[in-house]
């Protein structure tokens, strides 16, 4: 111990000590850049690889899941022969029906063939049904005129009938989407700081997310798919936007879009979207909330009025019968 202390004390044996540790880091700085190897280059080797693996597979997966489609969905013969006989693909067919039918999750020709048959044979059908069962099963006891009316009115509705019918499956699909949409940024915020590239992050969130909405996780899914083999990654946020036709996710596809133009933080941006569709749930729950007594009160004079009338005059009904007795 005491030749341990007069070894520390010593000025020459410490200064002899530093120097041979300041000769040993200085080789070893200058030696080990050599063995290490480029660990950079072969990080960059692996994350290109990884990319190039997952596009290949996600295009694979979108061409069968575009044949089996096809196979699956073909449009029928006949529909598509009225279609075509009439040219009503000029006649009914826009952009806003295409659009339409891809916000309520109908893709390819044969629901556009679908929708314009229909579109074009409920009207005829509607009046067909109505005219029939007015003038020859039941008339109501009402005037010519009147019934005439009626059917011209049933080809009204069966004219609306597609777009009423397309509108509820757009609401509820938009609101399935709606319900998960901030959870499914708080996870792909997740997954992108946790180093995770856009698509990796939302091919992890849409198998997360599958359970609780299978429109949200289909549409990532797609995204995907589509910033794989698009030219432009603007064209797969844009999609995305119009597939669900909803402000949050359009606006979340502006976020990307800016972020991979300007070099911007991608996980900023999330966060405030996600503090943002939290807030509009809550709103929209609120706003729920304070409509409930209005649409309660109709219920309530309707069903429990009556019944708490009997149970506080019935007592005093049976005394006064038995009085009169």
């Amino acid at each position: 111990m005491s030749t341990l202390i007069d070894f520390v004390t010593d000025p020459k044996a410490m200064v002899v000590l530093l120097t041979a540790i300041a000769a040993f880091a200085t080789v070893a700085s200058l030696i080990m850049p050599y063995f290490a190897g480029d660990r950079f280059g072969a990080r960059m080797k692996y994350v290109s690889s990884e990319r190039d693996k997952l596009r290949a597979e996600r295009v694979a997966a979108m061409a069968d899941e575009n044949r089996q489609a096809r196979l699956r969905r073909e449009p029928k013969s006949f529909m598509k022969q009225v279609v075509e006989s009439f040219n009503l693909s000029k006649a009914l067919e826009t952009d806003s029906t295409r659009n339409r039918l891809k916000m309520a999750g109908f893709r390819g020709q044969a629901p556009v063939v679908a929708f314009l048959f229909f579109r074009a044979a409920l009207p005829f059908a509607g009046f067909a049904v109505a005219f029939v069962y007015l003038f020859f099963v039941n008339d109501f006891d009402l005037p010519t005129i009147a019934r005439l009316g009626i059917s011209i009115g049933g080809a009204y509705l069966g004219f609306y009938f597609p777009d009423i019918f397309i509108s509820n499956l757009i609401q509820r699909r938009q609101k399935s989407i709606t319900s998960v949409f901030p959870d499914s940024l708080d996870l792909l915020l997740i997954c992108v700081q946790a180093g995770m590239s856009v698509e990796a992050a939302m091919n992890k969130v849409a198998g997360e997310i599958g359970p609780r909405s299978i429109e949200l996780a289909e549409e990532f899914s797609l995204t995907t798919a589509e910033l794989s083999y698009l030219p432009e990654r603007r064209l797969a946020y844009e999609n995305l936007g119009k597939r669900t036709g909803l402000a949050a996710v359009k606006a979340v596809g502006t976020s990307l879009i800016q972020a991979e133009r300007y070099g911007t933080a991608v996980s900023e941006a999330l966060r405030v979207l996600a503090q943002e569709s939290r807030d509009m749930r809550m709103s929209l729950a609120e706003k729920k909330a304070a409509a409930l007594p209005p649409m309660l009160t109709v219920p309530m004079i309707v069903f429990f009025l009556p019944v708490l009338f009997v149970v506080i005059l019935g007592p005093a009904g049976i005394q006064i019968m038995d009085n009169f007795r």
